[in-house]
């Protein structure tokens, strides 16, 4: 039952994330991040299949080797959340803690984003890193 609920999970994210690649209000790489974590653990099958994928299998490479967000993705991210909260803080008659939710939600969104890697430390950095300690 577990690997059923995984494998379900997996695909409807992944249709998602499909549909984000088409409609650009919709975002794509959580949805499949989200696919990929459900096919972990649902079907060895498909998770190889979304790792070596030509669009995804990179992204989703880096992601689970080093949990990298990419500098191109997490500019894109944070404009497209700011964009996406501009006109409800703005221009619609909301309560005042409402807004107040979505800008601590958006906040704690792109202070993760902005806190995980954007590149693969060479081994140069690594032993510098080793040497400071």
């Amino acid at each position: 039952m577990y690997r059923l609920i995984h494998l379900i999970l997996g695909f409807t994210f992944l249709l998602i994330g499909a549909i984000g690649v088409i409609l650009p209000l919709l975002p794509t790489t959580p949805f499949i991040i989200l696919a990929a974590y459900c096919f972990s653990k649902s079907s060895k099958k498909f998770h190889l299949y979304l790792l070596n994928h030509r669009l995804f299998g990179g992204m989703l490479r880096d992601w689970e080797a080093y949990g990298i967000i990419p500098f191109k993705v997490k500019c894109l991210s944070t404009v497209m959340m700011l964009v996406m909260i501009s006109y409800p803080m703005f221009f619609l008659d909301l309560a005042w803690w409402v807004k107040l939710l979505v800008l601590l939600t958006i906040v704690i969104a792109l202070a993760y984003i902005w806190s995980r890697p954007s590149r693969i430390e060479g081994k140069a950095g690594a032993v510098a890193l080793k040497q400071d300690s």
